[in-house]
């Protein structure tokens, strides 16, 4: 049975920071159940944390834990993708944990500072758990990302920073045309369900 999810919105004291490594072990632990790659990455990210003590920090040169947010704009069941600065691929927003375990409040505090959007709640627990391997600057190195849906305001209008060049609502049926990865098609797959489980817990 999948557990309720609870929106957090600014100021919640869930998303209080926290620097306790088992803190971020338990945000992975209590993600929702998902398909296989998304529990081969738990077992995978419990592991990595049993032995890397520092996997918050970027420092952490094997890998580090990052959030991101699969933002949802409820009245249109669209997503929020931003076309990466550096990288030039769509993805989620989302970043480093940068020292902090309270990665349903990493999520949040990254999509709001790359789409400028005010008033976002993310859901909690994670709903979709990926690994993947990033290269320059730093070498080749993995990001763990806990990753959660995020609901934004009715018809918001995003506005980027300097780590997008281009930000864009697409539906589901749209993401392909991004040339996005397995991975983020699995994230939207989660977050319309994750969206569906919400509204039949407030119909």
């Amino acid at each position: 049975m999948r557990p309720a999810l609870r929106l957090l919105a600014a100021g919640d004291a869930a998303l209080a920071p926290s620097e306790r490594l088992d803190d971020a072990r338990r945000h992975i632990a209590a993600a929702v159940p998902g398909e296989q790659a998304h529990e081969d990455n738990r077992a995978r990210m419990l592991a990595f944390l049993a032995t890397h003590p520092d996997a918050l920090d970027r420092s952490c040169a094997d890998g580090h834990l990052t959030g991101s947010a699969m933002v949802v704009d409820p009245s249109t069941r669209r997503f929020l993708l931003m076309l990466h600065a550096k990288i030039g691929r769509w993805f989620q927003p989302g970043g480093h944990a940068d020292g902090d375990a309270t990665l349903p409040g990493v999520a949040r505090r990254e999509a709001s500072e790359e789409t400028g959007l005010r008033g976002l709640r993310v859901a909690v627990p994670a709903i979709d758990l990926d690994i993947h391997e990033v290269g320059p600057p730093h070498g080749p190195h993995l990001h763990l990302d806990v990753r959660y849906l995020v609901l934004s305001p009715p018809g918001a209008v995003p506005a980027g920073n300097h780590e997008s060049l281009d930000l864009r609502w697409a539906t589901e049926a749209e993401l392909p045309s991004f040339d996005v990865d397995a991975g983020l098609l699995r994230l939207g797959r989660s977050a319309l369900a994750a969206l569906d489980g919400l509204e039949r817990s407030r119909a």
